[in-house]
């Protein structure tokens, strides 16, 4: 399924860092949801709701990294895909800035539109993700 193979892409794409690569796989207009408060935003002072391309590639690029240095492994238990909608269940697992090991486990619903993402809706287990940060 062709939204299946976009996302699969786009997961290789956010794991290089490379605004370039990224940015491709995302609309103009694209929103990114976690829950309000989670542990990562917290972490970084970023927001749980992105919006737009820019805001969005930045924080994959640029954020991500600086909280999450090394040893960055995700797991994949299924990708699932129905229409433009595919819903990606992992576990995610890194070394953190203070040198603490995270894992935990994700599942992230991706909306398309004309082959490219629009919204992704983060769900996670914030409270092992706050136990896990606020450990530095």
């Amino acid at each position: 399924m062709e939204s299946k193979r976009v996302v699969q892409d786009a997961w290789r794409a956010f794991a290089s860092h490379d605004a370039e690569r990224i940015s491709a796989f995302f609309t103009e207009d694209a929103e990114w949801l976690a829950p309000a408060g989670n542990a990562t935003a917290i972490a970084l002072d970023a927001p749980s709701h992105m919006a737009g391309r820019k805001a969005i590639v930045a924080f994959l690029a640029d954020d991500f990294p600086r909280l999450f240095v090394r040893d960055v492994a995700v797991t994949f238990h299924g990708f699932h895909a129905e229409g433009d909608h595919v819903i990606v269940e992992e576990t995610m697992s890194a070394v953190l800035a203070d040198g603490n090991t995270y894992i935990n486990d994700y599942c992230f619903v991706f909306e398309l539109r004309d082959g490219l993402i629009y919204r992704v809706r983060e769900y996670m287990d914030t409270a092992s993700g706050h136990r896990q940060i606020a450990a530095r």
